[in-house]
């Protein structure tokens, strides 16, 4: 019988006092939360170019890791785009490990003391999520913000899934978008002069020569230290710090300065200042994109000097349709269990990220930014692309096809064909597609029949004939002083057969 570890007894003891209601079915989660994140962790052992993993055997029975103390790690074989729990044990040497958190103190490796305390909040987090939504809704939601609070597990590979370091319990439930709460933004006032403004800041947020930045609660508490009783209603998207007003069909990206699955949420004045002319120049592609592909626009922007307290306002992905909902929110759906309805969404998927790296713009297409536009028939049609901080865009490749650069500068900015491509096939491909596919069976079947009619590019041939690069998520948490991505490559699903990489 499993031992409960320290984070799950006291979670279940602070959910006792603020929801006892949900306690037997939080515990009856636990176990399917650990194989989760097993599951999740497990690919990144196997995948990753791990410093103390000195090399990977393949057998009948699985996959063995050789590390550099002589000790080994055995477990299944892996499926790079499984998603669903496939691994409930591993064994280090003859010690069967059905924790990650455990699995990951007892390797003993470097800043592992601190990965293995997130490994155990995305476990306890995840079986509170999971028991919060114990029932399946099942009617066709009306509103973009619906979809959101459907998406339970959170990343399909990160093994800090649903890691929320810094919320208890009772933030988790008030704010989480799985639970369904409705939240209430603050609004701080500042004076104009000391903000940096892009686009027209609402009169409604405005007091005389002060803007009135929304403010996500738990950031009000924990780092801005200030009570804000004046506010705004809204819903919790997929990522936590962006919401959908109740008032109007607005989405406004609040600060949040705390760290969910790799990196702290905050807003930076780069991305303030360049988010006016990022929203023109993706408006200028969607011209170019025959109807297949829209952007979100960037209404307005602030921040008053520190990345704890800015804010960004976007127009609702539904300005493009009725049926809108995120990529990763399909997977709540019956429709990528059709092998043919599957293979047309990745046609179309693939044909709208191809043509625009091909004009010059690498989309960083995951589950969460990318979304999908359906016929009445559940038909994909097109896609809606939102939050455009994390994009690439290549002059060379805009000015060969005639397209003015923006006046773009930093880390949006390159002509490098690796990086390119890595930001739109490890998005897309390894993260929007596998994650929707659900495994490497369904993926290549999806793939090999989308990639037929496409116009053989050199980025399509890279596709077809590289490993898949996806981001090293395991390494990167374990390499807290390596700033940036950092990457690996998985077996194409077009070419090989699922396995680990040879080292």
């Amino acid at each position: 019988m499993h031992r409960p570890s320290a984070a799950e007894a006291q979670f279940a003891e602070e959910l006792g006092v603020v929801r006892p209601d949900l306690a037997a079915r939080y515990t009856a989660e636990l176990p399917g939360a650990r194989a989760a994140v097993l599951t999740r962790l497990w690919r990144g052992l196997a995948y990753e170019p791990l410093p103390w993993v000195t090399g990977r055997e393949a057998g009948r029975e699985g996959l063995t890791l050789r590390l550099s103390d002589g000790r080994r790690l055995h477990g299944p074989h892996p499926d790079p785009f499984a998603t669903a729990a496939y691994v409930t044990v591993v064994r280090l040497d003859e010690v069967a490990h059905d924790d990650p958190a455990r699995l990951t103190t007892h390797l003993g490796v470097p800043h592992g003391a601190d990965f293995a305390a997130e490994l155990a909040d995305s476990v306890t987090s995840l079986a509170l999520s999971r028991a919060g939504q114990a029932t399946r809704v099942e009617n066709w939601p009306v509103h973009d913000w619906e979809w959101e609070q459907r998406v339970v597990d959170g990343h399909p590979y990160h093994p800090n899934c649903r890691s929320r370091p810094g919320f208890s319990v009772a933030e988790q439930l008030a704010y989480g978008p799985e639970h369904r709460p409705l939240v209430r933004l603050g609004l701080v006032p500042v004076p104009v002069g000391e903000c940096l403004v892009t686009g027209t800041w609402p009169t409604e947020l405005r007091d005389g020569e002060r803007l009135l930045l929304p403010v996500h609660p738990w950031q009000a508490e924990h780092v801005l230290k200030r009570t804000v009783t004046e506010g705004l209603d809204a819903h919790p998207l997929m990522s936590l710090r962006t919401l959908a007003l109740t008032e109007g069909p607005q989405h406004v990206k609040t600060a949040l300065s705390a760290r969910l699955t790799s990196s702290v949420r905050d807003i930076s004045g780069y991305s303030i200042s360049v988010s006016a002319t990022l929203s023109a120049f993706a408006q200028t592609l969607s011209e170019r994109m025959d109807g297949l592909l829209h952007f979100t626009r960037t209404l307005a922007a602030a921040t008053a000097g520190s990345p704890d307290l800015a804010a960004v306002l976007r127009e609702s992905p539904q300005a493009y349709g009725d049926r809108v909902l995120p990529v990763a929110a399909l997977a709540t759906t019956e429709l990528p269990d059709d092998p043919v309805w599957l293979a047309e969404f990745a046609r179309l998927t693939l044909t709208a990220g191809l043509r625009l790296l091909d004009l010059g713009v690498a989309l960083e297409a995951h589950g969460q930014n990318f979304l999908v536009v359906l016929s009445e028939s559940d038909a994909p049609v097109r896609l809606v692309y939102r939050d455009l901080a994390d994009i690439r865009i290549s002059p060379a490749r805009l000015a060969r096809h005639g397209i003015p650069v923006p006046a773009l500068s930093g880390r949006v900015v390159t002509d490098d064909e690796t990086t390119l491509r890595r930001k739109l096939f490890g998005s897309l491909v390894a993260g929007a597609l596998a994650g929707t596919a659900g495994s490497a069976t369904a993926l290549r079947g999806a793939l090999e029949t989308a990639v037929r009619d496409l116009p053989r590019t050199p980025d399509l041939a890279a596709l077809l004939e590289e490993p898949l690069p996806a981001k090293a998520l395991t390494l990167m948490r374990l390499s807290p002083g390596t700033a940036g991505d950092q990457w690996t490559r998985l077996p194409n699903p077009l070419v090989l057969e699922p396995g680990a990489p040879d080292q």
